[in-house]
């Protein structure tokens, strides 16, 4: 998830939640949590000092304008303040990192609880949340992660200085920056795509954009695939995916090589490529936006596209890819809905960040199993709505300064 802001004002106040006293740290470990340091390097996302829980432990990190990072607990509901970064203009996350742009370079801050995905079963972990450190680098940073938060590469491309990094994702759960490769390209709008134990990397621009392979070492693969207009990344359990101006390509690996397919969109559309995508953490299914025409779905299982109508302006989707095929959606005036499989509204809440977006903040819409989550900077509030149930607004967390950027945490 890539979010950015659109204003150039930023509103000062350091980030407190009006929830409860703020805890200095990470709560002791419950009879929930189970130490895991025997269990580090077992291939199931554990690291040391970590403990194992039964549950995952859920939160929203934020960033105020200011640079302070907090982050709400959201099984008792408690507030940790985890320190402070520069001002953030832009925040993309994997559901445990925050990686968030700064005058710096990159910042990135570990929240300290993440979900292995075990393809049949999942491991849950909490450990001490940190502020980890910069990665530097020229203009805008483009940021790539993969559904591992201890294991693989996380990419980096800054479009000012065509800096293209691939950084190791296992030392950042340790606390370090190491980087796996550092290559200069052209400079401009490009992506850094990790892939297993390879990446991609964006050639080129407009039209011409290619995806070139290399190993975690920086060594060409061999493989180039046309890519025209290559805009927005995300991983599935399927695969790794990149927007292009024709489709998408959907990358993998297969007996130890990288392997690209490419998923073109239906012949007889005319609606705008999609640029972005979001979806509930690993589903194989992602939303994006077609223009302002409708949304389109992408079943990276099946391999195909389905267009569904936009029933009103919209400024952000995310699949939620459940039993019912749920899509949830935000509006131009502040409402979410909640669209079914052909794109029918079934439920809808009222304006609840209407004037966050006349500001011009970019209020974050996450979905997980069970809840959605929706930030409000201007309203200084973070919504929890259960979506299955009507859009019901579950929970309000009141906050005394803007929650600029918010990720959910934990997942």
């Amino acid at each position: 998830m890539h979010l950015r802001h659109t204003t150039s004002a930023l509103l000062l106040g350091a980030l407190a939640f009006g929830l409860s006293a703020c805890a200095p740290g990470p709560a002791a470990p419950t009879s929930d949590e189970t130490g895991s340091e025997g269990a580090a390097g077992d291939g199931h996302g554990a690291v040391a000092n970590a403990a194992e829980l039964s549950e995952p432990r859920l939160g929203l990190t934020s960033i105020d304008p200011m640079g302070s990072v907090s982050h709400l607990d959201l099984l008792d509901e408690t507030v940790t303040e985890i320190g402070s970064i520069g001002a953030p203009e832009a925040m993309t996350t994997d559901g445990r990192y925050l990686f968030a742009q700064t005058d710096a370079g990159l910042e990135i801050v570990d929240s300290g609880v993440w979900t292995w995905d075990h393809v049949d079963h999942f491991h849950y972990y909490r450990a001490d949340p940190r502020l980890i450190g910069t990665v530097e680098g020229g203009g805008e940073a483009t940021v790539a992660t993969t559904n591992l938060s201890t294991t693989g590469g996380t990419g980096v491309f800054f479009a000012e200085s065509g800096e293209a990094v691939l950084l190791d994702t296992e030392a950042l759960s340790k606390g370090a920056i190491s980087e796996l490769f550092r290559l200069t390209a052209e400079p401009g709008a490009g992506m850094v795509v990790p892939v297993g134990s390879f990446a991609l990397v964006t050639e080129g621009t407009g039209a011409s954009t290619a995806v070139v392979g290399y190993t975690s070492e920086g060594r060409k693969t061999g493989l180039v695939e046309a890519c025209p207009h290559a805009a927005g990344t995300i991983t599935t359990r399927v695969g790794a995916v990149i927007g292009c101006g024709d489709g998408a390509l959907l990358a993998s690996v297969e007996d130890d090589e990288l392997v690209v397919e490419r998923i073109p969109y239906p012949a007889d559309t005319t609606a705008p490529a999609a640029t972005a995508f979001d979806n509930r953490e690993g589903r194989p299914t992602v939303a994006g936006l077609a223009g302002d025409e409708g949304v389109w779905l992408l079943d990276t299982r099946e391999r195909s596209w389905t267009l569904l109508p936009a029933p009103a302006p919209l400024v952000h989707v995310t699949a939620v890819d459940d039993e019912d095929e749920n899509v949830l959606a935000l509006t131009e005036d502040g409402r979410v809905l909640v669209l079914d499989a052909v794109g029918s509204v079934i439920a809808e809440t009222a304006p609840l960040v209407d004037a966050s977006l006349a500001d011009g903040w970019t209020p974050a819409l996450v979905a997980d199993q069970q809840r959605a989550y929706l930030s409000a900077p201007s309203e200084r509030q973070l919504y929890e709505i259960d979506y299955a149930d009507g859009a019901r607004i579950a929970r309000t967390f009141e906050t005394a300064t803007e929650p600029l950027f918010t990720a959910e945490t934990g997942r």
